[in-house]
């Protein structure tokens, strides 16, 4: 039977290792609350400051260990070749640790810039977001990384589709959610309407799979790190454009051209961008995450699940008119 640890003990823990592995003295350390259930602290040394990131026993459940070892390896090979994310430190070649005490962790450098909120970036940061996205999908796929299966992502046929959204209504309605039953009805209505064909699931390659703004670091004008690469995998990084658009453009229910303009011209620098490719891959965002965020609990969201939740309504909402909005990018 697992010992459950306290944060403190945790903490110490994960001290003790790492002056054992790595030598060096920790004279502060402060938590960083941000994620679901890992805990992280950034730490000053006598060497250097560094930041700690413990893997939460149930949630790592939820992780294959071989698929996080290939993302940490992607991930170095991306700071050496100079993308703003952090170098990751090994012990006897493992970048994921195990401590004294059984948890395992990583130590990597620590990345200054700040979290913009949502919708909140100005048009350099989105410039230069577009840009480091651009040549981090430049260097995942330039046919040096080993592909041993297809892309993590299988859109589900229209018809089953269909029968998830009624099924969310009749579920919603039975509960007695009818504030939610205009929203379940308008994912039906849409998806009566959509092309799969449209979504370019020939443009399959490596994505950082979670490119949304609480996984960004930014100074003023420029972005500073890309974090979490966790859920790095094979798959469309269509995909990651799109969440990166979404995340970073969408504020107050305005997508703002100068925004999706600025991210496209940093993308481009590394791979041309045809026009109509941000919508189609918008589309495609949708029909993913739609069902995640989206059902008869939605109206219990807080957080990132209710932002994610309203980008999705947004999208449901607007997607005949993403034409007039971005159709000549």
């Amino acid at each position: 039977m697992d010992v459950v640890l306290t944060e403190e003990m945790v903490l110490n823990d994960l001290i003790n290792t790492c002056n054992r592995y790595f030598g060096f003295k920790i004279f502060e350390a402060t938590p960083i609350k941000r994620g679901w259930l890992n805990l992280k602290w950034k730490i000053t040394t006598d060497t250097g400051v560094y930041l700690i990131k413990q893997y939460n026993k149930e949630r790592y459940k939820k992780y294959n260990h071989d698929e996080l070892l290939i993302a940490f390896s992607q991930q170095m090979q991306l700071h050496n070749r100079g993308i703003p994310c952090a170098k990751l430190y090994s012990h006897k070649g493992e970048f994921l640790i195990k401590s004294d005490k059984g948890e395992l962790f990583m130590l990597m450098e620590f990345c200054n810039g700040n979290v913009i909120p949502p919708g909140k970036l100005n048009v350099h940061q989105m410039f230069d977001l577009g840009r480091a996205t651009g040549n981090m999908h430049h260097l995942l796929n330039n046919g040096k990384q080993k592909v041993t299966r297809g892309p993590e992502y299988n859109p589900s046929s229209r018809e089953q589709r269909l029968i998830h959204w009624e099924s969310a209504w009749n579920h919603a309605n039975n509960t007695g959610k009818f504030n939610l039953l205009s929203i379940l009805e308008a994912q039906y209505r849409l998806t009566e309407t959509i092309n799969l064909e449209n979504f370019n699931l020939s443009k399959t390659g490596w994505a950082h799979r979670d490119l949304w703004v609480d996984n960004l670091l930014f100074e003023e004008k420029n972005i500073s790190a890309i974090l979490d690469f966790d859920r790095m995998k094979y798959d469309y990084p269509q995909l990651d454009v799109a969440r990166a658009v979404i995340s970073g453009a969408l504020d107050d229910n305005n997508l703002d051209y100068s925004l999706v303009k600025a991210f496209k011209e940093g993308y481009s620098e590394q791979h041309s961008f045809e026009n109509g490719s941000i919508i189609n891959a918008l589309k495609m965002l949708w029909f993913m995450e739609s069902t995640w965020w989206i059902d008869s609990t939605m109206d219990q969201h807080s957080g990132p699940p209710e932002r994610f939740a309203q980008e999705m309504i947004w999208l449901s909402e607007n997607q005949k008119e993403l034409e007039s909005m971005i159709g000549d990018l």
